[in-house]
C-alpha cells in the first residue's frame, strides 16, 4: 500500500486551494496522483466525447431513416456542429478565464440548456484539448490561490513589523 506524504499543516486564516474536477488539490503539489491524472483525464475525456458522438449519429441515422429529406438531414447536422462549437467556445473560456468571467450568451445556464447538451461533444473535446496543457482550470485556479496567498502574507508580514504597537491593550496616541 503506497502511504501519501501528510500535506503541511496550514497557518490560522492561510488560503485553502480551490479542488478541481478529477484532481481534487493535487494540483498545487504536483505529486504522483496529479501525474496519472493528467494521463487519465484526457483518456476519458476523448472517449466520453466519442461515446456522445455516437449517441448523436444514432439520432441522426434515425431522422435520415424516416425519410424526411435531404434538407431536415443538412439542418439537423449543422444544428448540431453549431451546438457543439457553441459548446466548445463556452467550455474553452471557463477553462481559461473562470467561469465568474462567462458573460452574454456564454453564462446563460438555463436558457441555453439544450444547446449545451446538443453541443456535449464540442464541449468534451474542448476538455481534452485543455486537459493535454494542464489539469482544465488550473491556471484560473493557480492564479487565485497564489493572489490569496500572497495577500496573506503581505498581511502576516504587516503584523509582524512591531507586535507591540498593535497589543490589545495597548491605546493609540493622538497627535
Amino acid at each position: 500500500m503506497t502511504e501519501h506524504p501528510a500535506p503541511a499543516p496550514t497557518p490560522a486564516g492561510a488560503p485553502e486551494p480551490e479542488p478541481i474536477r478529477w484532481f481534487g488539490t493535487s494540483w498545487v503539489e504536483r505529486g504522483t496522483d496529479y501525474r496519472l491524472r493528467r494521463v487519465a483525464v484526457p483518456i476519458g475525456a476523448l472517449l466520453a466525447a466519442a461515446a456522445a458522438a455516437l449517441v448523436l449519429r444514432f439520432g441522426v441515422e434515425g431522422i435520415r431513416l424516416s425519410d424526411n429529406g435531404g434538407f431536415l438531414n443538412g439542418l439537423l447536422v449543422a444544428a448540431i456542429a453549431i451546438c457543439s462549437l457553441l459548446a466548445a467556445l463556452r467550455t474553452w473560456k471557463q477553462l481559461t478565464e473562470g467561469k465568474d468571467r462567462l458573460t452574454g450568451w456564454m453564462a446563460e445556464d438555463r436558457s441555453l440548456g439544450a444547446v449545451w447538451i446538443i453541443g456535449g461533444v464540442g464541449a468534451l473535446l474542448a476538455y481534452f484539448v485543455r486537459s493535454l496543457v494542464e489539469a482544465p482550470g488550473e491556471a484560473v485556479r493557480r492564479a487565485d490561490y497564489e493572489r490569496a496567498a500572497a495577500a496573506h502574507r503581505r498581511r502576516q508580514s504587516a503584523r509582524s513589523g512591531r507586535p507591540a504597537a498593535k497589543a490589545p491593550g495597548r491605546a493609540k496616541r493622538r497627535r
